[in-house]
């Protein structure tokens, strides 16, 4: 009964994500989108406690009414869902103060380094590391299989963060992972393991797409990583590998070219871009 995370957290985001929205905005959250509306902000830790809220219930009857509500190996991947939505909310909360000052990109903050400075984004890439090589730990890798995975891992989190610069761009990129891994391997494993993740993300979806939220890095990072976490527990190891092979060029290539520039010059990719935004 693994399944049952998902529905329950659709239940519970369909009122706590826009209730946390509009407190976001009460509580004087907010900050500028790429046209300048001004939106509540970052929704991504609205939707980390969303998933908090359904994993309650969740916990307690799992272990006291011995029921199979949750796949055992949430435990191994809880601390990194969490751990880099934490990272992201500092890197919101602390790194964006001057815009024009702030790095952006590993090519930003390794200069930024090399000059003596400890940026946020710094911090994040140090925090994501560390937290990818402890969850990834244990599973009877060879050496170069565990590095290509902890590589895999880390560059899904920040290849989500490069793709939301547009509303809900991050959340389709993630739906399609969804629909690609389910089908391929014919399975429900994703939303059995991280439903209550997913859960949130999708009814957040809506609020980003009608422009009444922003996930900022708190959501990109955490949206990143299910997507990461997705590709470790269904792809085989040869899948994986192919699957570091493209998230690795896509990286590459958003940190030397815009994404955004791409998509608006490929007619399906820009409809696909702009399905559903207002």
């Amino acid at each position: 009964m693994y399944w049952v995370g998902f529905p329950l957290a659709l239940v519970i985001s369909l009122w706590l994500v826009p209730a946390g929205a509009r407190g976001l905005r009460d509580a004087g959250l907010v900050r500028e989108n790429y046209r300048g509306a001004t939106l509540a902000f970052p929704l991504g830790a609205v939707l980390a406690t969303a998933a908090l809220v359904a994993l309650a219930p969740l916990a307690f009857l799992n272990d006291r009414a011995d029921l199979d509500l949750l796949d055992p190996e949430l435990r191994r991947w809880l601390p990194y869902l969490l751990g880099i939505a934490f990272l992201g909310f500092l890197d919101d909360a602390l790194g964006q103060g001057a815009k024009a000052a702030t790095p952006r990109g590993w090519r930003g903050h390794w200069r930024a380094l090399r000059a003596g400075t400890l940026s946020t984004g710094a911090i994040k890439a140090i925090g994501a590391l560390a937290l990818a090589a402890y969850v990834i730990s244990g599973r009877g890798l060879e050496d170069w299989r565990y590095l290509a995975d902890v590589a895999l891992l880390i560059l899904a989190t920040n290849l989500f963060n490069l793709l939301d610069l547009r509303p809900g761009r991050a959340e389709k990129g993630l739906a399609l992972l969804a629909v690609g891994l389910c089908l391929g391997a014919w399975t429900f494993a994703p939303f059995e393991l991280l439903g209550i993740f997913a859960g949130p993300v999708l009814i957040g979806a809506w609020l980003t797409l009608r422009e009444r939220a922003m996930l900022g890095d708190t959501g990109s990072n955490l949206v990143g990583a299910i997507a990461g976490v997705w590709l470790l527990t269904v792809l085989g190891g040869d899948g994986r590998l192919i699957a570091l092979a493209i998230v690795a060029a896509l990286t590459v290539y958003g940190e030397l070219r815009s994404i955004s520039t791409t998509i608006e010059s490929v007619p399906p990719l820009r409809w696909l871009d702009s399905l559903g935004r207002a």
